[in-house]
C-alpha cells in the first residue's frame, strides 16, 4: 500500500476533478505490476496495473489500490468490471470512496462476485493523499489552502505596502509547486491593482490554473496582465455591478459572475459554492490580509502554508497577517494541527490544518 500511495502522488495536480489513485498487483509477496491515474479521462490506476501483468492474472494474485474501485460509468468504464473479468479474487483497499454517488458500490459489487475485499489499510495516509477530493465530493465546494509569507513579527508588508520580497527565492519556487497542485488561485482586486500579477505557473507549461479575482465593484483595469493573457480567469463582482460593465470586461478567457454582498464585501461562501459548481476542487489563496481575514472569519480555510522569514519590521505600522476581528481570548485562537515543518535556506515553512474554536 505504501508503494501504491507513492505511485498515486505522481498524479498530483493532474487528475482533478478525479482523485489521485495508485495500484499494484502482487504475486507470491512480490509486486509484478504497477499503475496510477495520470489524468482525468485516462485509464484508472487499477486498469493500468492489471493490464501491465505479463501473461495475465493468475490464481492468488492480489490487487492493492489506494481508493475503492469505481462501479459507475464516467469518462471511463467501471473498474470493478475489469477486476472481476481478470480473475483477481482478493483486493486490498486503502479507503472507501466518500463520493455519495459512489460510496460502497465498488466494494459491494466485488464481494457479490466472489472477490474478497479488505478495507482500511493505511486509511489515514490515503485520506491525506486526497484531502481536496474528499472535501469537494462531500461538501460541494473547493478545498481551500492559504499561502502567506510573514516577517517574524507577523507582518505581510510594510506600512507603505511593500512586500517584495519577504520570502526568499527557494520559498517562492516552492509556491509555484503549490500552484501546480491546485485547480485555481485567488486574489482580491487590491492585489491586482498593487502588483499587477500574472498568477500563472512559471516553471511548468503542462498545466493552466484558473485565476480567480474578487472585485466587488469590477474596477479591474483593462490593461492589466490578467485581462490580457489568455489563461482562464473568473472574476466575482457585486450584484449591483451594471451588466453593461460586465459585458465590456468579459473576454474569451474571462468570465464574470455576480455574487451577493455581505458586510460590504462579496459573500465568499457563495463564491465557493459557485466555484464548486464550476468543478473547481481546490483553491489557493494568495491575496492580502483582508482576504485572509475574511476566510478565517467564516472558518473556510482547510490548510495553511505559512512562510516565516528571518526579518523584523521593528514597528507596529506594517500590514498584519490577517485583518478583521480576531479572537478575543487566547482560548478562542485558531489552532494549527497536524503540523509539518520545512526549511528553505533561512526561511521556515509551517504547514498545518486550522482547528476553529470559539
Amino acid at each position: 500500500m505504501k508503494e501504491a500511495i507513492r505511485l498515486a502522488k505522481r498524479g498530483l495536480g493532474k487528475t482533478s476533478p478525479n482523485p489521485m489513485v495508485g495500484a499494484v498487483v502482487v504475486r507470491n509477496g512480490k509486486i509484478i505490476s504497477k499503475g496510477y491515474h495520470k489524468r482525468a479521462g485516462e485509464d484508472h490506476a487499477e486498469v493500468v496495473a492489471i493490464k501491465g501483468v505479463k501473461g495475465g492474472i493468475k490464481k492468488g494474485d492480489i490487487l492493492y489500490v489506494t481508493l475503492e474501485p469505481c462501479n459507475h460509468w464516467g469518462r471511463t468504464p467501471p473498474c470493478t468490471e475489469l477486476i472481476i473479468r481478470s480473475g483477481i479474487k482478493k483486493v486490498v483497499v486503502g479507503m472507501r470512496d466518500p463520493n455519495p454517488n459512489v460510496r460502497g458500490g465498488g466494494i459491494e459489487k466485488l464481494r457479490k462476485n466472489g472477490v474478497e475485499v479488505i478495507v482500511g489499510i493505511m486509511e489515514e495516509e490515503c485520506k491525506r493523499l486526497n484531502e481536496a477530493y474528499i472535501k469537494y465530493v462531500t461538501a460541494g465546494i473547493p478545498y481551500v489552502i492559504s499561502k502567506t509569507a510573514i516577517t517574524l513579527d507577523g507582518f505581510i508588508a510594510t506600512g507603505s505596502g511593500d512586500s517584495k520580497w519577504i520570502s526568499n527565492e527557494p520559498s517562492r519556487r516552492y509556491v509555484q509547486r503549490l500552484r501546480y497542485m491546485v485547480d485555481a488561485v485567488m486574489v482580491g482586486i487590491g492585489t491586482v491593482l498593487k502588483d499587477n500579477p500574472l498568477l500563472n505557473i512559471r516553471y511548468r507549461k503542462d498545466k493552466e490554473i484558473v485565476r480567480v479575482i474578487l472585485d466587488t465593484h469590477l474596477s479591474i483595469p483593462k490593461d492589466c496582465r490578467i485581462m490580457n493573457t489568455p489563461y482562464p480567469t473568473i472574476i466575482f463582482t457585486g450584484e449591483d455591478t451594471p451588466s453593461s460593465l460586465i459585458e465590456e470586461r468579459e473576454k474569451e478567457h474571462v468570465r464574470i459572475y455576480k455574487i451577493p454582498i455581505l458586510d460590504g464585501l462579496l459573500d465568499i461562501r457563495e463564491v465557493l459554492k459557485r466555484l464548486g459548481k464550476l468543478s473547481i476542487t481546490s483553491l489557493l489563496l494568495e491575496g492580502g490580509s483582508r482576504l485572509l481575514g475574511s476566510f478565517f472569519k467564516y472558518g473556510l480555510i482547510d490548510k495553511c502554508y505559512i512562510f516565516l522569514a528571518p526579518k523584523l519590521l521593528g514597528g507596529s505600522d506594517g500590514i498584519p497577517f490577517a485583518q478583521g476581528r480576531g479572537a478575543r481570548y487566547i482560548n478562542d485562537c485558531i489552532i494549527l494541527k497536524g503540523i509539518t515543518i520545512k526549511r528553505f535556506d533561512d526561511d521556515i515553512l509551517i504547514v498545518g490544518y486550522p482547528q476553529y474554536r470559539g
